[in-house]
């Protein structure tokens, strides 16, 4: 639906101060509408029209959440050729920040469980002078949790990094100033229900009427299930009823009551309605009761619409800022949804004939780097015609729905044991089901490339009908449309494309019967209005040029359009043509390239790819060749078309064939660079993982080694403090046999020989050891030397220093053959005696 208002925002606060708004919207929506058909007379609108723009704009707009995000999605969209170059920007940031909070929220940006227009409803009751509803007043809770939610969503996603708090700046302008009062929120809470109802606890007044309205209910309950019960006529049916809030007694039958009682209503197929004159009074004071709850609610809603009144500025600015930021994240919902791409926009620089961005850099850093190195006027890989993507992904979405939907069919009548002739024609169409799915999902659109060098004014598309020409124009008039007014573009990455100031399109038959216009007329009248109106800023996108008339005199007519076009018509201009003059063009004039929709000759179809570089070629005389034609006139056909002729054919087939084979091999370049590369990268890998594993190897065998060294020496350490220990042992217990054995010896009397010898030999050892003793001076109290000669008390032996550890008091000695690491205290130093 097409929104023309001269108000700057969706959601203008002069219609909330009104409270016949909604009455008045039906006639504003009449003057709207006439405005837009008024508007559709210019080019662009008319434009915009043939581009199918308006169906764009539905689409972006259902992924809004609410009503009025709705409607303020399109309208923006609707006024796409108002935006500046610097607006454009600004949404593109703004649709990249909501991308990348949606990501790193999980999707917690849901409008849907928002009732805007109930929001709005209550902002015109409050500040009209009018009782807020519940319903209302919750709404105006629900729009404030929400902001508040959303601000702590922003909030999370801003901590994540430098980059995601510059990134989300667009989105937190306004939406993190917002005031959300807490304390009108707890007091709205305190007094509605969820279900918009008054609480019990708004007031005492109310919950005491409340109360006596409820025992009254239950008096006069009783009182009917009374009467009912007495009544004997068995002929009469009877049960209790309400007329007005009145309790009553229906009765159906011929046969009078048996209780008094006031006749409300009657009807031969309803019934009598009765009010017994006992329940009279009951009834009135239930009336009564009643009216003072409604009365009570009535004074709590008034006092809480005083509350509200308090805050209405905030509220209507929440209600804005909630709009905008819905309006964002449709655009950016659309754009996750299609997998669309952040167009690089920039905006050519014509005073020095060059192309430069804009001087604050480009939306993102990261296009640059990927784009060839070529400079392009217009790149758009794998390009997808939105509304072709869209109905394909309807198309899936639905049969997939309807598969799933006859499989539980399927499954419940067999649960059930139902209808087993119905289950056999639910299968076949399941199965049929099954293969369209498969279809559609095999059957997906086909993207186009546009690359449009810079130094390209005029591209000239030339192919046989049903080839996709026209598809591709609306694809980059869309295209260029929807980076203008802030959304990705549904194509692979990188995307350059240029900011247009308008996007003029002739497509399609412009044939008036009221204007009495033929299609050639009003072909040229459009095209005439285009090139009044285009400027060097600006996108034209013809269709069929030069068409509808005199073959030679069209194509004379085409070539002077674009050659104006070129010169100084627009800033870039796409045409389709059947005339094979207009391909000449590109030989004569460096503004100018070719291109052409490929065909595919075997299977006598279009491929729907653009070949660049290449003229179309005419294949019908190959094709009535192939689907049988006489040979005779095919080959009158081709001698009438003569020579020159067909060797233009033949030169296009062969550079046809060239260029296909061209993008044969750089496609297979490509793959093997690709592949190069990920050798490469995995070699890297692979090496450092080599390193790294020596590395540890090394590390773990060193450790080990230590470990093991380690336990060794404590191994050898703790066997020679054994082996020490025994001998020290050993030494003493044969010390103290033989003491004991030489006593016994002198007990017993004169030593035999042997035991003679044997003590001479001690006797000489003693004094020999007296003597040494006699040149031996201890020195207690000193640190030995390495070489130096100490006497071991436990050994009582003498042995030489080896090594000194004085950090741990230790010293290592050698007695004979055998090594001892002891305390220092545990020696004593010796030295030889000066002899006199």
């Amino acid at each position: 639906m097409l929104r023309l208002s001269a108000n700057p925002s969706p959601f203008h606060p002069s219609s909330l101060l009104s409270p016949s708004a909604s009455l008045v919207r039906p006639r504003r929506l009449l003057r709207l509408r006439a405005l837009a058909v008024a508007a559709s007379a210019s080019p662009s609108a008319r434009s915009l029209r043939l581009l199918e723009w308006g169906k764009v704009c539905r689409a972006v707009a259902s992924f809004a959440g609410t009503a009025h995000g709705r409607e303020a999605t399109e309208k923006q969209l609707w006024g796409v050729e108002d935006v500046s170059y610097e607006h454009s920007r600004r949404l593109l940031r703004e649709t990249e920040a909501a991308v990348r909070l949606l990501g790193s929220s999980g999707g917690s940006l849901d409008f849907s469980g928002l009732d805007t227009v109930a929001v709005e409803s209550a902002i015109n009751r409050v500040s009209g002078g009018s009782v807020i509803k519940g319903q209302e007043a919750m709404a105006v809770v629900s729009l404030m949790l929400l902001v508040e939610s959303l601000q702590g969503t922003i909030k999370a996603a801003m901590k994540q990094g430098e980059d995601s708090r510059d990134l989300l700046m667009p989105l937190t302008e306004t939406i993190l100033d917002a005031v959300v009062s807490k304390s009108l929120v707890k007091s709205i809470q305190d007094i509605i229900d969820d279900d918009g109802s008054v609480k019990d606890t708004a007031s005492p007044e109310l919950r005491r009427y409340r109360d006596q309205v409820q025992v009254l209910e239950s008096r006069l309950c009783q009182l009917m299930d009374k009467l009912i019960r007495n009544a004997d006529n068995e002929a009469s049916l009877s049960e209790v009823s309400s007329v007005n809030g009145r309790c009553c007694i229906k009765m159906t039958g011929n046969k009078s009551s048996n209780f008094d009682g006031l006749l409300l209503s009657s009807g031969s197929d309803a019934g009598s309605m009765i009010e017994p004159i006992v329940a009279i009074p009951l009834n009135d004071e239930l009336q009564g009761a009643r009216a003072l709850v409604a009365r009570a609610e009535l004074d709590a809603l008034s006092k809480l619409t005083d509350k509200i009144l308090l805050e209405l500025d905030n509220i209507q600015i929440l209600m804005q800022e909630t709009i905008t930021l819905d309006k964002v994240t449709a655009r950016a919902k659309y754009s996750i949804a299609y997998d669309g791409t952040l167009p690089d926009l920039y905006l050519p620089n014509f005073e020095h004939g060059t192309i430069d961005t804009a001087k604050d850099g480009p939306v993102s850093t990261t296009f640059s780097d990927q784009l060839p190195k070529r400079s392009w006027k217009l790149f758009i890989p794998n390009a997808y015609h939105p509304l072709l993507l869209q109905q394909h992904q309807e198309n899936l979405r639905r049969t997939k729905k309807d598969v799933a939907s006859a499989t539980s069919e399927i499954r419940r009548r067999r649960i059930y044991g139902q209808d087993i002739a119905e289950e056999d024609q639910l299968a076949a169409d399941l199965d049929f089901m099954k293969i369209r799915v498969s279809e559609l999902e095999r059957n997906h659109p086909i993207p186009v490339d546009f690359m449009i060098a810079e130094e390209t004014t005029v591209l000239v598309i030339t192919g046989p009908n049903t080839g996709g020409k026209t598809i591709s124009l609306k694809t980059v008039g869309l295209a260029s449309l929807m980076a203008k007014i802030g959304l990705y573009i549904l194509a692979s990455e990188p995307v350059k494309i240029p900011w247009f100031d308008a996007v003029y399109a002739d497509i399609g038959d412009e044939q008036s019967l009221t204007q009495s216009l033929s299609t050639f007329s009003g072909h040229l009248k459009q095209i005439g209005a285009i090139r009044a109106q285009s400027t060097s800023q600006s996108l034209v996108l013809l269709d069929e040029v030069g068409a509808g008339t005199n073959p030679l005199e069209g194509a004379a007519l085409g070539m002077s359009l674009l050659e104006s076009f070129a010169e100084a018509g627009s800033f870039l201009t796409l045409a389709t043509t059947h005339h094979g003059e207009l391909k000449t063009l590109k030989y004569s004039n460096d503004s100018f390239e070719n291109a052409c929709v490929e065909f595919d000759e075997e299977n006598l179809k279009p491929t729907f790819r653009i070949l660049w570089g290449i003229p179309g070629r005419s294949n019908a005389i190959n094709i009535a060749e192939r689907l049988g034609l006489s040979l005779d006139i095919v080959e009158s056909a081709r001698q009438l078309l003569g020579t020159a002729g067909a060797e233009i054919n033949a030169l296009i087939m062969d550079m046809e064939k060239f260029k296909q084979d061209y993008h044969e091999q750089l496609q297979q370049a490509q793959h093997y660079l690709m592949q190069s590369k990920e050798l490469h990268n995995n070699l890297e890998v692979a090496q450092k993982n080599i390193v790294d594993h020596t590395t540890a190897q090394r590390k773990r065998k060193s450790r080990v080694v230590s470990e093991y060294a380690v336990m060794a020496r404590s191994i050898i350490h703790k066997k020679f403090q054994l082996f020490r220990e025994s001998a020290i042992a050993q030494r003493v217990v044969e010390e103290e046999k033989a003491a004991e054995k030489a006593k016994l010896e002198r007990v017993k009397g004169p030593e035999p020989s042997s035991t003679s010898s044997l003590k001479k030999t001690q006797i000489t050892n003693s004094s020999m050891a007296t003597k040494a003793s006699d040149n031996i001076i201890d020195e207690d109290g000193g640190i030995p030397e390495v070489g130096d000669l100490v006497y071991v008390p436990k050994l009582k032996n003498q042995a030489t220093v080896v090594k000194i550890d004085p950090s741990k008091n230790e010293v290592q000695v050698q007695a004979g053959m055998m090594k001892l690491k002891l305390k220092l205290k545990d020696v004593k130093i010796q030295k030889q005696r000066t002899s006199r």
